[in-house]
């Protein structure tokens, strides 16, 4: 049955927080307008107004992965009404400061870093709750929806910004963007989330880092969803960072022409929102992706090969389409990938990918525009990423049925120790195989190890005894016996079970599991 494309906003959490941060999205890209042109009126050098940028940017490139950790080890809810509050805090201070004419560059730039690192204490955690608010089914939908938030925001906020300076000068887009923030605390606040179930109580956060540094790592699918995104972002990122200078330069347009060009990718990304769901019941994701990409790649060199501005404008409504297409599959992707557990400080990693990625290809473009052309600049990475989606397509696909990583608990249980910081663990499985079934075993447990790496294990492997018939021997070591009490209480997924229950069938018998804890000579008295 084909799921609509608006499903997700009959749930009322979700379409509250939607809207939610539907104002929100404006009011930020309203802001930015603001905050530049205030640095204008404050005699902002030239490095001082590309700072802005970088104030807004950096922390949250700096902050995203622990602010992850933080969205799983702590409830979710709170990290999100924490960052909020962080920048309503910082629009309300430049409303002020702006309204009283005491602004000054370093305070401007003071309060614009201090909404970014509530924006990255929020990114990773806003991301991670979809699953919640929504099916598993709708999930797709959901992610299609936020990209169109996001796009039609980027599309109405500068516009809108630009107006309100005409009117009532920087300060009203501050204030604009105060207020936008108070709704999403409002919905937040009022939105009544489970509890987390946490048997071990909270993580320290530096572990938490680590084990979704090592979750990332051991998890094949997922990596490649990231390497997917960064090989759309990095080469299709170049048309934000020069689509001003297409719109001054070939066109010859002005601001107003500027807007209409925005406008339009908003409303492709609305079009494309209806699109994707018919299309994914049709094809697969992996030929949706293609298609989306070689059609964006078509429509961003289509943008600096003709003058006319009606051609253009159909190349933009297709670019807000496809980049919707593309980012909304990658991102449902990826949350269908992660059991709940890991799930925001993986997500981390997504974002600081999109916004490493997107930093990175501005960048790079906008030197080779600079140094060539924008023609070369734009049909250049348009090329590569045609030719890139179709090998990735090839090598790195991306699955349709997703697995089930719902929480599991299958492990036997572990012998009771007092001290739970003692460690490493050092913990041997001994599997009694037949020789026809050996071949099969080793390659069921390369999944069973690749568990025990994402779920804690720092170190994991499978060995052939020399002595025994028939006998192998599964080793892996854990950091504490904390942590691996984490493995058998709270990071189990159902995937892993059967992963597990695959190499439990190709053995004669069941495993001889045994603990064993790291120990040193005691200093003498």
């Amino acid at each position: 049955m084909t799921v609509s494309a608006w499903a997700p906003l009959r749930r009322s959490a979700f379409r509250a927080l939607w809207l939610a941060q539907f104002a929100s999205n404006i009011g930020t890209w309203a802001q930015t307008v603001g905050a530049q042109w205030l640095m204008g009126d404050l005699g902002g050098s030239a490095l001082q107004v590309a700072l802005v940028q970088t104030a807004t940017t950096l922390p949250v490139f700096l902050l995203v992965v622990p602010s992850g950790a933080l969205g799983d080890i702590l409830d979710r809810r709170h990290v999100l009404i924490s960052g909020q509050a962080l920048m309503l805090a910082g629009a309300a201070g430049l409303m002020l400061l702006a309204g009283t004419d005491k602004a000054t560059p370093a305070s401007l730039l003071g309060l614009l870093a201090l909404m970014a690192i509530g924006q990255a204490l929020s990114m990773p955690s806003f991301q991670a709750i979809q699953p919640e608010l929504v099916s598993r089914e709708e999930i797709p939908q959901a992610a299609l929806l936020n990209g169109v938030n996001m796009n039609v925001g980027r599309a109405i906020g500068p516009a809108l910004g630009g107006l309100l300076i005409a009117l009532a000068g920087s300060e009203a887009t501050f204030a604009f963007n105060t207020i936008s923030f108070l709704g999403v605390l409002i919905v937040l606040t009022r939105w009544k989330r489970p509890s987390d179930h946490r048997p071990l109580g909270t993580e320290h956060i530096a572990s938490a880092m680590r084990t979704g540094a090592r979750y990332v790592a051991s998890s094949p699918l997922f990596r490649r969803v990231l390497v997917r995104l960064a090989l759309f972002i990095v080469f299709g990122s170049g048309l934000w960072a020069l689509l001003p200078a297409i719109a001054r330069g070939p066109l010859q347009l002005d601001a107003s022409g500027y807007g209409v060009l925005l406008g339009s990718v908003g409303a492709g990304a609305i079009g494309g929102a209806f699109v994707v769901p018919k299309l994914l019941q049709r094809m697969s994701k992996n030929r949706m992706v293609l298609f989306a990409t070689w059609l964006y790649a078509a429509a961003t060199s289509t943008a600096v090969l003709t003058e006319s501005f009606a051609l253009v404008i159909v190349a933009m409504l297709l670019t807000g389409a496809c980049w919707i297409a593309t980012l909304s599959t990658f991102n449902a992707s990826a949350q269908i990938l992660l059991p709940s557990w890991t799930r925001a400080r993986a997500l981390a990693y997504y974002q600081l990918i999109l916004m490493g990625g997107q930093a990175l290809g501005a960048v790079v473009w906008g030197v080779i525009a600079d140094a060539y052309s924008l023609r070369t600049a734009m049909i250049v990475p348009a090329v590569a990423m045609a030719v890139l989606a179709l090998a990735a397509t090839k090598w790195l696909p991306l699955i349709d049925r997703p697995l089930d990583v719902s929480p599991a608990t299958y492990w036997d249980a572990p012998p009771e120790i007092d001290d739970t910081d003692a460690g490493p663990v050092l913990v041997t499985v001994e599997w009694p195989v037949a020789k026809e079934n050996e071949d099969a075993f080793v390659e069921a447990m390369q999944r069973v190890g690749r568990a025990r790496r994402r779920t804690g294990a720092t170190m994991w492997g499978l060995f052939r005894d020399t002595e025994k018939a028939e006998t192998f021997l599964e080793t892996f070591t854990v950091a504490t016996w904390q942590e691996h009490l984490r493995q058998h209480l709270e990071r189990g997924t159902v995937v892993d079970q059967q992963n597990q229950e695959a190499a439990r069938a190709l053995a004669k018998d069941n495993p001889h599991v045994r603990h064993l804890l790291y120990t040193e000579p005691k200093k003498p008295d």
